[in-house]
């Protein structure tokens, strides 16, 4: 009789699903008294923690009442989709969190259904009741609707329901009521979900999850699935393609709180890491070595997107950056393979650039800022989606876009997604706010996001996620406006930008360095303009009154790194570096590129 509960934590971005983390390891003990409470503890990546959201999915253990809690923290975000589906196969139950004013998100929506669909048991937490003009009981409601729309079993739609709030760290049956602790979450989990089932006989166990560390390699984490896995047993690995490799296990650890613990050995329905497996990737199976038997495989969600990855070959390559030779960014990305596995990386015919596949802007654009964080150079190219053929038709990913935003607003953004290629599929109001739900291809949502907080002023909540491949949906427009590209190299000067306000809006800032070819702002009109921002004021030994006015110039536009990738055209680049972001034409000079066009 084994006391362990395997469970793993669903919700949308920023329902609280870390913060309920945090309370659940204060409740299992695994800090000193007088140590500083945890704050968003397992989001432990500097990215998870400005973005405030969860990339990498992470198991930690708290004992509770003689009970090993395995949990498993998992992304809310649709991009970081494929961690999701994999880790839902170590656990026996899911915590679904929700918050109780918004409800359920489309992305709760779609790590739901996976759990629905392996015959996971629920737990409904109804998280931040402490909300004004929050409901609970509507909340409540709509869950059991969705749940019932995913063709729940009677089993699953009969789940118990806790209210709390975890930033004050309290759960209770009955929200009315405040409790002093979340003890009444845990004993919900006790009780309601099913204890792993011990299955006997020769060992099994699927690669769910990967761990690396650059003493020991590649770990391989899972769930036992029969029998005993020991230290130092003879295996055999069971590839993808029906191929078996002997291998030796190493080193067995088990979770324990934060960290992992070694272990002699690990027994049915326990989750454990491996250490000393070479050459194996997720979904294959770890097998007994005289009678290997497989189980079936997981698939990976393909990626959506490519971006093109290549070596700084700007006038200001390597001022701020240590590492801009093609090899370093080459095992850089190879490096990131091991761990990242929507990720794709494919040679070109130069030697200085490689096409990056992933799930969509924003699982790149991580990749890229944890690039540059390290130190690394590089510049990439405009995101392109990925087109299949299937039966002899161009088809493209299509996705599932649903928009909550002010009525006031609601026809403009109609507007802006029809003209994507969008369909709209569903028009809902609640309180004052509409709920929109579109299809609508890959390509369309690429720089959605700016253009709809804009029309929304920052009201809209804008959520996605990948449905399939379907025939292609025709041409999209881009953006329309031209850019403003600096002449020749310097520093630009208020005086010249200021000239020049009445023809755009500029990216740069007085006395920042510029060179030829960098793209410096946005032309109000189409069609590329040159110009000059170089340019100081000749002096003279004459004065007049108001001759030397001030200037007034406007603020220039900052972007982030998924507006900037959002932003681009097919012939410009982002420029990354640790220190800065420029935006520039493939092609650098003028005239080159007035050949090239002809």
């Amino acid at each position: 009789m084994q006391k362990i509960r395997n469970i793993a934590i669903i919700a949308h971005v920023d329902h609280g699903k870390t913060t309920l983390v945090d309370k659940m390891l204060l409740a299992g003990k695994l800090f000193r008294e007088g140590q500083a409470e945890p704050d968003q503890f397992l989001d432990s990546n500097d990215l998870e923690r400005e973005r405030g959201i969860t990339i990498l999915s992470k198991n930690v253990s708290i004992t509770y009442n003689d009970y090993k809690i395995n949990i498993i923290d998992t992304p809310g975000h649709a991009d970081f989709g494929g961690e999701v589906e994999r880790v839902l196969n170590m656990a026996d139950g899911v915590l679904l969190l929700v918050d109780a004013f918004e409800g359920p998100m489309p992305q709760t929506r779609f790590v739901l259904q996976k759990a629905i669909q392996l015959g996971l048991k629920p737990i409904v937490v109804v998280n931040k009741v402490d909300k004004p003009n929050c409901r609970p009981s509507e909340v409540q409601e709509m869950v059991f609707d969705l749940m019932f729309s995913l063709d729940a079993t009677e089993e699953q739609l009969d789940f118990p329901t806790i209210y709390g709030s975890a930033k004050n760290g309290w759960m209770s049956t009955d929200w009315n009521e405040p409790k002093e602790d979340i003890s009444a979450l845990l004993d919900a989990i006790i009780e309601f979900i099913p204890e792993p089932v011990t299955l006997e006989g020769t060992p099994q166990m699927l690669i769910t999850s990967l761990d690396f560390s650059k003493y020991v390699g590649r770990i391989a984490i899972g769930r036992v699935h029969r029998g005993e896995l020991r230290e130092g047993q003879d295996v055999m690995l069971c590839k993808r393609d029906g191929s078996m490799v002997k291998s030796r296990i190493k080193e067995v650890n088990v979770f324990e709180g934060l960290g992992r613990s070694k272990v002699s050995s690990v027994k049915s329905g326990d989750i454990c890491a491996l250490i000393g497996i070479e050459g194996f990737e997720i979904g294959e199976t770890i097998a007994d070595f005289l009678e290997p038997e497989a189980l079936p495989t997981i698939a990976i969600d393909e990626p959506t997107m490519s971006m093109l990855f290549t070596i700084n070959n700007s006038p200001f390559y390597g001022k701020d950056g240590k590492f801009v030779t093609s090899r370093h960014i080459f095992e850089r990305l190879q490096k990131e393979l091991d761990k990242n596995l929507a990720l794709r990386v494919e040679p070109t015919d130069s030697a200085d650039s490689w096409l990056v596949y992933g799930r969509g802007v924003l699982h790149l654009s991580v990749l890229i800022e944890t690039m540059r964080r390290e130190g690394y150079e590089l510049q990439v190219g405009q995101p392109q989606v990925i087109i299949k053929e299937i039966d002899g038709v161009k088809c493209e990913p299509v996705e599932e876009l649903t928009i909550n935003l002010p009525e006031e607003c609601s026809s403009r953004i109609i507007d802006m997604v029809t003209k994507r290629k969008g369909e709209m599929q569903m028009m809902e109001s609640k309180n004052d706010r509409i709920h929109l739900q579109f299809i609508i291809p890959s390509r369309g949502i690429i720089g959605l996001n700016n253009a709809v907080l804009t029309a929304s002023a920052g009201e809209a909540i804008m959520a996605h996620r990948f449905i399939e491949f379907q025939p292609w949906k025709g041409d999209i427009e881009r953006r329309a406006n031209g850019a403003i590209i600096a002449m020749e190299a310097g520093t630009a000067f208020a005086y010249a930008l200021n000239n020049l306000q009445s023809r755009g809006r500029f990216f740069v800032s007085p006395q920042e360095d510029v060179y030829a070819g960098q793209i410096v702002g946005e032309h109000s009109k189409e069609g590329d303009l040159v110009v000059n921002v170089t340019k100081s004021k000749k002096l003279t030994n004459m004065r007049a009154s108001g001759s030397d006015d001030k200037v007034s110039l406007a603020p220039p536009v900052v972007f982030s790194l998924e507006d900037a990738l959002e932003y681009i055209k097919a012939d410009e680049y982002v420029e990354v570096t640790p220190n800065s972001m420029r935006l520039r034409k493939i092609v650098l000079d003028e005239n080159e590129r007035k050949r090239l066009s002809r």
